[in-house]
């Protein structure tokens, strides 16, 4: 064939290649998206939800009044314009699709079927939500804590649980996604899954007032406090806690500094308590075990409230890690906003007899190199649970 010839016939067939793949779309939408305002989720079933509060709130996890609050301080955030060539989504309808997504954890191909939007609509939307409704929120249902917060929250931990001069219960939530490309081993945690870390200290009430979010799946705990902003602050002491004062009834122990409880993955620190480690120990400080056990399950039962009205937490969260964490930050500033909008928040009853399970449970730490005042600081509380500070039934249950 004459050379010229072919590559005539090449360029020809090259350009009809190019043609076919940049060809107009016959339509714009699809004809079965075009019929979202009749037949879509939130025009039909939505609407009719309303008229029934129990049902509206087992769909959404919030009731009417709370959607139409959240609404007003989103809204404007996340509301888009009306162009000639189509009509925006309302943001109410945005906000629909966002928390019908944190409550079920369904696909986004599921919920573009079931509100009539394209996949990378869903994908746009809840991408976008979740990070207003953090922005929107977080002032308001999760300040930083003043020194006059940590007072209050402490009071509150020594009326409820029985612990005096505690700021809080902190742990770590592992929240499973899909593997991220060519992460390698870093979002590989020990159970086996890929997950990112939500570290969290909770106050007496199961409210959030710190979270970090986002630390690789390897990290363990520690070292996960030790990398975020709160751990450094927490290490320098610009946290601005309250000043050392005396545990009730205990004068002669001298003032004693407030504290955060934690599980045997955190050190022990001046400033943070965590149980003594092993097996064979004394009745003295089994009871301490028990006793800041006691105080550290607020923050288990926080995720258990967490991950029961997000079922998000139930499935794994097929998006980037970036877009994983928005969602857990939306997920902790609404559980807030909940609970504060809520005449009848729920909470959870820990029994006695969980916390001693949960002691015989507890994998044993080993001994690990720790600051004399932190040692003698846990001391003294030990002393006191045993002394002054001794409630009924810690005999039976240590």
């Amino acid at each position: 064939m004459n050379p010229e010839l072919a590559r005539l016939l090449a360029v020809s067939l090259i350009y009809l290649r190019w043609k076919r793949s940049h060809s107009r779309r016959s339509t714009w939408v699809h004809p079965i998206l075009e019929t979202r305002q009749m037949h879509g989720e939130f025009h039909r079933l939505v609407q009719e939800l309303r008229l029934d509060r129990e049902r509206f709130r087992a769909y959404f996890r919030l009731d009417t009044s709370q959607f139409d609050l959240l609404l007003s301080k989103v809204g404007p955030q996340i509301a888009r314009q009306n162009t000639r060539c189509r009509r925006a989504i309302s943001p109410s309808e945005r906000l629909a699709i966002c928390l019908r997504y944190l409550a079920t954890g369904d696909s986004f191909r599921s919920l573009a079927f079931s509100y009539r939007v394209g996949v990378s609509t869903v994908a746009g939307i809840v991408s976008q939500v979740t990070r207003s409704i953090w922005d929107c929120l977080v002032t308001e249902y999760m300040p930083v804590p003043t020194k006059e917060d940590w007072r209050t929250i402490a009071a509150g931990f020594h009326e409820r649980w029985n612990f005096p001069n505690c700021l809080g219960s902190i742990d770590g939530k592992h929240v499973v996604i899909q593997a991220p490309n060519n992460s390698g081993s870093m979002y590989h945690n020990y159970k086996g899954t890929f997950s990112i870390v939500l570290l969290a200290v909770v106050d007496a009430s199961y409210c959030f007032r710190v979270v970090d979010v986002g630390a690789y799946g390897k990290t363990s705990d520690g070292g996960t406090l030790a990398n975020s902003i709160f751990g450094q602050a927490l290490r320098n002491g610009s946290l601005d806690l309250p000043e050392d004062s005396l545990l009730p009834g205990a004068e002669h122990l001298g003032p004693q500094p407030h504290v955060f409880v934690a599980d045997e993955a955190f050190p022990l620190r001046r400033n943070l308590l965590r149980p003594f480690p092993g097996s064979r120990i004394s009745h003295r400080n089994r009871i301490y075990n028990y006793r800041l056990s006691r105080a550290r399950m607020v923050v288990e039962n926080t995720f258990g409230i967490l991950a029961a009205q997000w079922r998000m937490y139930r499935r794994v969260i097929g998006t980037n890690p970036d877009n994983a964490g928005a969602c857990v930050k939306a997920t902790c500033i609404l559980h807030n906003f909940m609970r504060r909008t809520d005449r009848n928040p729920s909470t959870v009853a820990v029994s006695e007899g969980e916390v001693a399970s949960a002691l015989q449970n507890a994998p044993r730490a080993g001994s690990n190199y720790a600051a004399r005042e932190a040692i003698r600081v846990r001391e003294n509380f030990a002393n006191y649970f045993s002394a002054e500070g001794a409630v009924a039934w810690q005999d039976q249950m240590a």
